[in-house]
């Protein structure tokens, strides 16, 4: 458990400090004793070690039958389940989902194996109304590691918790979806994370038993946690802040690429309600956002929640860091270069 101190400074300190000069508000200063969890460490080490032997496999023995199996499952469980799904749809309720379509997205969900919906919603809630504070989860001023997967390496700070409970998540256990996952979270869990995914390529197209258990289940397991760990770091690092230069979100495209759209990190955080998570249309890459547009047209999805152009341009304008004006400058030239001469 995570101990903390604050510095404190005696009234005689205080006076002569004031006669100095050398008066300044500061923080309280938390110093962090954190405990290991060794078990989690244990895990994420056997975890990778299967991982890396699943990639030499899949690498060199794989049908390609299986790569694809494995790639189709890992945007299932991350593209859908995590970002359209726990993200999009349950933490932020930017848009609504028919049953049927919530039903597939927490089967998704439970693929990806990274909490039940419950529980996910609620650290990222937090880490969203206490960013870069220490009731954040992983809280990216604690180093890139930390932020990236070493907070599931140790014990949740005591603040962590305290702020969590502050978190009104009643709303979920509302949803029949969620409350049924949660009530059977392990058994769905091992069925769809670990025991479909290497089934079924043995049984569909003879895939090697060695392989099928150890490519699509362990490497596509690990690779979809790093892609959503990266979430949490690189785009808390590396990229611009066209919206908000005072936080740390950014705009990353690699992690765009990774998340299937999550990388507009800067715009989230500004707007957190928008269900696009990004702005500038499809100029932007959001493979999320368009499935989601794909089941609205569908019938699937209502009451999409977004934020206006003029909205948005307007806090580009006052808290941006000025990339965002270069960018739509950028953009109109492509679209001068694309128009008939006399349009």
């Amino acid at each position: 458990m995570c101990q903390r101190e604050s510095e404190s400074v005696t009234l005689s300190e205080f006076i002569e400090a004031d006669r100095a000069g050398q008066i300044r508000i500061q923080d309280e200063r938390r110093y962090f004793k954190t405990d290991v969890v060794w078990r989690n460490v244990g895990m994420f080490i056997l975890l990778h070690t299967a991982a890396i032997y699943g990639f030499y496999l899949g690498l060199f023995f794989a049908k390609w039958e299986t790569l694809v199996f494995a790639w189709l499952v890992h945007l299932f469980s991350g593209m859908l389940g995590i970002t359209a799904g726990a993200h999009r749809l349950w933490s932020h309720k930017s848009y609504k989902a028919t049953l049927p379509l919530r039903v597939i997205l927490m089967i998704a969900q439970t693929t990806a194996l990274q909490n039940d919906i419950y529980e996910w919603c609620r650290d990222h809630r937090v880490h969203h109304k206490f960013s870069e504070t220490d009731g954040d989860p992983h809280n990216s001023k604690r180093g890139l590691f930390f932020a990236h997967m070493g907070w599931l390496m140790m014990k949740k700070d005591q603040m962590v918790i305290e702020k969590g409970r502050k978190i009104d998540c009643t709303d979920l256990l509302e949803d029949p979806v969620v409350a049924f996952q949660r009530r059977f979270y392990r058994p769905l869990a091992i069925l769809f994370c670990f025991v479909l995914p290497g089934v079924l390529p043995v049984v569909l197209w003879n895939e090697s038993i060695l392989v099928s258990y150890f490519f699509p289940t362990f490497s596509r397991y690990v690779f979809t946690l790093h892609m959503t760990w990266l979430v949490n770091s690189a785009a808390h690092f590396f990229g611009d802040k066209p919206y908000d230069r005072f936080i740390k979100a950014t705009e990353n495209g690699l992690v765009t690429l990774c998340t299937g759209g999550e990388g507009w990190h800067n715009y989230h955080h500004t707007f957190p309600q928008d269900y696009r998570a990004a702005e500038l249309g499809w100029w932007r890459f959001n493979l999320t956002t368009n499935f989601i547009d794909c089941m609205a047209w569908l019938g699937l999805v209502m009451d999409r929640k977004s934020v206006s152009l003029e909205m948005a341009w307007r806090r580009a304008k006052k808290s941006g860091d000025g990339t965002h004006e270069k960018e739509l400058k950028w953009i109109l030239e492509r679209l001068a270069e694309e128009l008939p001469v006399n349009w």
